[in-house]
């Protein structure tokens, strides 16, 4: 049994991102949490709103087979506001207090910031040193913020590591077709008609129906 751990910088995040792999780890009996490093704050997002989307967000990683989901509550879209030892040490907090094996977190290149904010963070408590630190480190794509960053080879999402979601895909349609707060129509790059299209899409890169696509940042065997 492993421990994983994702981080989201929002809620669907981890969904979009992770979500068949997360279902496929926890079939397969390991611990799997998920840290929501941020929440909307009015008066950039309304109360009844950012409620909908924690209830959503509970109800869809209960559906994948997360453990437990962590919310941390810092400001979304303000997260460059927040000192940076204060950010960084509730990470550590959270990963010293999991332990996990392995940890996923969003593509550096992303458009929004608070994604890249979120990966300096995790990189900073996910060090090797020390007895215990996670193996494996991977960073995730998600639709409507990886690619769409001014294109250059920092920006460039390229991936090393292709997880068959065969057998859970149809679990992470069912886990995100909870954020109806979030979903839109297709060709909307976050809708159930985009997650399939890239889902085949990294499938087929490998000869799978479909599949997950990671870049592997460190493994330690």
């Amino acid at each position: 049994m492993m421990k994983i751990l994702v981080f989201a910088p929002h809620p669907d995040d981890e969904i979009i991102g992770v979500g068949g792999t997360i279902a496929k780890r926890a079939k397969l009996g390991d611990e799997v949490y998920v840290c929501v490093v941020t929440k909307g704050v009015e008066p950039l997002f309304d109360v009844k709103f950012i409620e909908q989307g924690r209830r959503e967000c509970l109800k869809a990683d209960e559906i994948i087979g997360v453990k437990e989901t962590i919310f941390l509550d810092f400001p979304a879209v303000m997260l460059e506001s927040v000192p940076r030892y204060i950010l960084n040490g509730k990470i550590n907090e959270i990963v010293q207090k999991i332990e996990p094996d392995e940890v996923y977190i969003p593509h550096r290149g992303d458009m929004q910031l608070d994604h890249q904010i979120v990966v300096d963070a995790v990189m900073v408590a996910v060090r090797p040193r020390g007895k215990k630190y996670p193996k494996r480190v991977y960073s995730y794509e998600t639709l409507s913020e990886t690619g769409w960053n001014i294109p250059n080879t920092v920006n460039e999402f390229i991936p090393t590591v292709y997880e068959d979601i065969t057998n859970t895909y149809a679990l992470k349609i069912q886990a995100m077709n909870e954020f109806h707060s979030q979903l839109s129509d297709f060709p909307n790059a976050r809708s159930l008609g985009a997650i399939e299209a890239l889902a085949k899409f990294r499938g087929a890169t490998v000869n799978l129906k479909v599949a997950e696509a990671f870049s592997l940042i460190r493994e330690i065997k």
